[in-house]
């Protein structure tokens, strides 16, 4: 089970800013360590109509890093940071990716996001989104927001993974 850091009391009262990092590194952990124990096959298993799979979803994740991250702060393209168009195609997986590889790939986007935040204000705006200039304080809630629902999703998925059945209705 992964610790919940943000449960504990001192976390309560701490800065606003501490919050939402405290929060967001707790998805990221969720969501890498939902990998954890499965074998190749059983983290491709697709267990559901689109494209999701335990595995795409960490890689998934990482796009969403570097879309939120990297794009937003330094505009560059996403062909120049080297990332699918869409976020659809950041579900693809090529015969290369494995469970280490798209982990490594997520802790070094998220380690890689900290650094591109470190010296900005929840205020500052990022200028890089198709959406236009967005504050990263919404960028934070935004991407805290999809790491929920992504980590509800890789929950589901493991469950049927490790329970070797998939309920289909």
């Amino acid at each position: 089970m992964v610790s919940q850091p943000s449960v504990q009391p001192t976390v309560f009262h701490a800065p606003f800013r501490e919050q939402f990092e405290m929060f967001l590194d707790e998805h990221r952990s969720a969501l890498h360590d939902s990998l954890n124990g499965l074998t190749e096959e059983q983290a491709r298993r697709s267990l559901v109509p689109s494209k999701t799979t335990l595995l795409g979803l960490v890689k998934h994740a990482t796009f969403v890093e570097k879309v939120w991250f990297d794009e937003a702060i330094t505009c560059r393209s996403r062909t120049e940071i080297g990332i699918p168009g869409s976020p659809d195609e950041s579900f693809d997986l090529h015969d290369g990716d494995t469970i280490a590889s798209v982990q490594r790939a997520y802790q070094q986007a998220c380690a890689a996001s900290r650094r591109a935040t470190a010296e900005l204000t929840l205020d500052d705006l990022l200028l890089g989104n198709r959406r236009g200039p967005l504050p990263l304080r919404w960028v934070y809630l935004h991407t805290l927001r999809e790491l929920a629902q992504h980590c509800g999703h890789a929950d589901i998925l493991r469950e049927q993974t490790l329970d070797g059945t998939a309920h289909r209705g």
